[in-house]
């Protein structure tokens, strides 16, 4: 017994192990084919079946590693499965099945050959698009066709029936370990001789790689297969068997889905147990519920309700002073529901230019007014205003229109003359004189300018969604947008005439349309102006500028003297050689301490694939040589004469720096920052500020940095990054950053995660090479194969969920902010768990999403 244990402690060395006393029943240990009908060692109707000789050796050889034998009434001491051991059940070589709806799955695959077989039988190229994986995984499923095969000796020649895809289909989705295994090994072992040799594994290094999209690795392919062999191969002996394949396989393969979900669960119901009384029924939790949702939404409660009183009061005001003039005998309630609706709309029309006014709300963000007015959500009030201007711009000029005209026309001539004479002149106008009048021709072309202007705001428009016709193609995106809403400046000026022209007043001091928007419009004015006659100060010069995959342009430039700003601020960007109008934001990546800017630029549409190829004609290709199959990429050439680089470079302006969400990150306890691709750039400033506080300054020594340099400065005491992204490339975005937490942060404050979406996730048998290989490089030589940094990288998308529950367990009793910028598809599941999560445990979770 002690023996044995000894035996399992050895072989479990560096895994998660835990001790449990369980009864068992002898394992006989004996030899056990394949399939449970084991073919005769003959030929096959197509080629020679391979030896399995070696391969039954090798699956009893690995029963007896891990079986213990003992007799049937003597309890053991036995191990639960390590992580890596449950991870490696979820080996597969199909998008999970294991759902309780295997029999849905082979009816889709049914009716996908139905369609690719039409003669009943399906060849090798339709064989991955039958059974459900991409046209990048083409490849790879053709080599597992090819191991299916000869698995069951099935002849190919002409194709496979139904009846021969559904043994394939069981095959597959077999939930024993050891024939999951096997498939595996045939795959890699294509000439069945029971060994892998050095270039059967470079080939489904080769395959694994391209249909998980990561071309980098793939052209290192040679390398990595080189690596495993070396782990594998001490002996030199030219291959590995499958015994030695399972032992890394168990050590690679993810333990997520497997490993964590007891202690996920455990997690869950610890955290769950905190949850006060005032949760636990019904009632009293959606009460609760109202009372946090209040509690969260309180600043936006109370400014919409505080708009909504005054245009209300201002409406009836209105309403109540028409109701005893002159005009209400004539047209009656019309009147008064048009004025009390125009006074609405000069309120709004006023207060629309505010949450547009952003160095004002730059500076107020730094006072107490944060703490009151939802500076982040300035946008959304900016929408909200407009909407308010719409639907009084509705109202007021269709009762005009509809009620208003046609009685002030139809009233008998006396009554009009006698009631209204004097404000028409003592003339009686006509529908048309009405129209054609100065009120009438500045409200139309008013009209007309915001319906134009609003429609190509919305976001189908703005965003290029909507997709028109020729020659209306051009209406749709950002520059139509930008154009069309500097049309409302002509808005404003009618809507000054409009207001001094009136009908029914006289008295200057009762025009009060320039009274609402004498102060927004100076304000806005001033700042627009400032940007115009300092537009001199705002030019920088170019230090570098470097092109990298996937279309991003890293612009680093001169800071401009008295440029300070805060981490996560924005800042706008102009090239006067594209157009002398267009300002462009991007988020600022530099840190308040380094001596330069830098902002990170997307190529995503017109004005920034201009810029991208307006910089790539003065870059040249760069590789770097400290590291194999570095990503190439384009980088400004050195030039010694300065003078002469910055002619060559495309001129730039900038203005700024502006407020946005993630510059209060520092009045958290805990940060969670997410970005989606090139939404990560935001948070990446502030981990710079993050690491420039960790950094030692001089020569001080770790002990005095570790204990004493972080815990002096105020800010969050850890900051948790998660990076989604689509595509290899975007890694090498930021690789220096990825490297100095690597190298600096020696007490954790910054944990990264990153992820890559185009890999399938961890367990799929389409990585689960990759994930060898990742394991091998990283702990060999520190770096990760895919990001080619010192941060490990991810397969697939995090599971938001036990991210959130892993942190309300971590930091009990905290306020952990949460920044989030990326596509709006995430943010609803993003804030939806921050309101979960700050119910159901005792750490509250403030979301905020980053816009611009």
């Amino acid at each position: 017994m002690v023996s044995n244990v000894s035996d399992m402690a050895a072989a479990g060395e560096g895994s998660s192990s835990k001790w449990i006393l369980e009864s068992i029943e002898i394992d006989p240990l004996v030899d056990v084919p394949i399939e449970n009908n084991e073919p005769d060692e003959t030929t096959s109707p197509c080629k020679p079946l391979k030896q399995i000789k070696s391969l039954k050796k090798s699956i009893s050889s690995v029963r007896k590693r891990n079986g213990i034998q003992s007799n049937n009434n003597v309890p053991r001491m036995g191990r639960m499965a390590s992580g890596a051991s449950r991870g490696l059940k979820s080996l597969r070589f199909l998008d999970r099945t294991t759902t309780g709806k295997e029999a849905d799955a082979w009816r889709s695959v049914e009716k996908r050959f139905n369609q690719h077989a039409p003669d009943g039988s399906l060849c090798r190229d339709k064989f991955g698009t039958c059974i459900g994986m991409g046209a990048e995984s083409k490849d790879f499923a053709g080599e597992l066709y090819d191991a299916l095969a000869r698995r069951r000796q099935i002849c190919t020649t002409n194709g496979i029936t139904r009846e021969e895809l559904r043994l394939f289909w069981e095959d597959m989705t077999n939930q024993d370990l050891d024939s999951r295994l096997q498939i595996f090994f045939d795959m890699c072992d294509k000439n069945g001789d029971g060994k892998l040799s050095e270039d059967e594994v470079k080939e489904v290094i080769v395959l694994s790689a391209s249909a998980n999209k990561l071309g980098n690795l793939k052209k290192q392919a040679t390398i990595y297969a080189s690596l495993i062999m070396e782990e594998l191969d001490p002996d030199h002996q030219g291959y590995i068997e499958m015994w030695q394949l399972e032992t890394l396989l168990r050590g690679m393969v993810s333990s997520e889905d497997g490993g964590n979900q007891k202690l996920s669960k455990r997690t869950q119901t610890l955290t769950r147990a905190m949850i006060p009384k005032r949760y636990r029924t019904p009632v009293s939790r959606f009460l609760s519920e109202t009372g946090e949702r209040i509690h969260d939404n309180w600043r936006r409660i109370w400014v919409v309700t505080l708009w909504l009183t005054i245009n209300l009061v201002l409406y009836l005001w209105k309403f109540n002073q028409y109701k005893h003039h002159g005009a209400f005998q004539i047209m009656g309630y019309c009147v008064c529901i048009a004025k009390g609706a125009a006074e609405t709309l000069k309120f709004n029309m006023a207060l629309i230019l505010f949450p547009v006014c952003r160095k004002t709300l730059t500076k107020f963000r730094s006072t107490f007014l944060s703490s009151l007015v939802p500076f982040d959500d300035n946008i959304n009030f900016h929408k909200l205003y407009a909407l308010g201007i719409a639907v009084g711009t509705f109202v007021h000029a269709t009762v005009h229109i509809t009620c208003d005209f046609t009685r002030l026309v139809s009233c008998p001539k006396e009554k009009f003359m006698t009631i209204l004479g004097s404000d028409f002149n003592y003339k009686q106008p006509s529908y048309m004189d009405l129209v054609e009048s100065t009120p009438g021709v500045t409200g139309i072309l008013m009209v007309i300018i915001m319906v134009f202007s609003f429609t190509l705001a919305t976001h189908s428009f703005r965003r290029n969604v909507i997709k028109l016709p020729w020659p209306l193609n051009n209406l749709a995106g950002f520059n139509s947008f930008w154009y069309a809403h500097h049309l409302l400046v002509l808005a404003y000026i009618l809507l000054v005439i409009h207001g001094y022209f009136l009908f029914l007043t006289k008295d200057w001091q009762n025009k009060t349309t320039w009274m609402y928007l004498v102060v927004p419009v100076l304000l806005y004015a001033s700042e627009r102006a400032s940007t115009l006659i300092n537009e001199s100060n705002h030019q920088v010069d170019i230090i570098k500028a470097i092109i990298y995959t996937g279309n991003v342009l890293a612009l680093y430039m001169s800071k401009p003297l008295g440029f300070k700003y805060k981490s996560g601020m924005y800042l706008f960007v102009k090239c006067p050689d594209i157009s002398n109008f267009e300002w462009h934001p991007f988020s600022i990546t530099s840190a308040p301490g380094d001596d330069y800017l830098s902002v990170h630029i997307r190529t995503l549409g017109d004005w920034t694939t201009e810029l991208k190829n307006r910089f790539a004609q003065v870059c040249e290709a760069q590789s770097t040589q400290t590291r194999r199959g570095s990503l190439v990429r384009m980088e400004t050439k050195a030039c010694p004469n300065y003078d002469i680089s910055q002619s060559e470079y495309p001129r730039i302006l900038i203005k700024g720096p502006y407020g946005a969400p993630a510059q209060d990150y520092k009045k958290y306890d805990i940060l969670l920052l997410i970005g989606l691709g090139i939404g990560a750039t935001p948070f990446i400033s502030i981990l710079k500020d993050l690491l420039n506080h960790i950094k030692p300054t001089d020569l001080e020594d770790d002990s005095r940095q570790n204990n004493s340099s972080w815990s002096n400065k105020k800010g969050p005491e850890r900051a948790y990054f998660y990076w989604v992204t689509r595509e290899q490339g975007s890694f090498d975005w930021f690789k220096g950053v990825m490297d100095d937490i690597a190298e600096y942060d020696h007490n954790n404050v910054i944990e990264m995660h990153n992820y890559l979406t185009s890999v399938y996730e961890e367990g799929d048998a389409r990585s689960a090479l990759i994930a060898m290989v990742q394991q091998l490089q990283h702990a060999k030589n520190g770096v990760d194969v895919v990001s080619e940094s010192r941060i490990r990288t991810h397969f697939a998308r995090p599971n938001w969920k036990k991210v959130f529950s892993d942190l309300a367990s971590t930091h009990q009793s905290s306020v952990i902010g949460v920044f989030y910028c990326g596509s709006t598809a995430l943010t609803k599941p993003l804030k939806k768990l921050c309101q979960e999560f700050s119910l159901n445990s005792s750490t509250r979770f403030h979301f905020h999403k980053e816009n611009f």
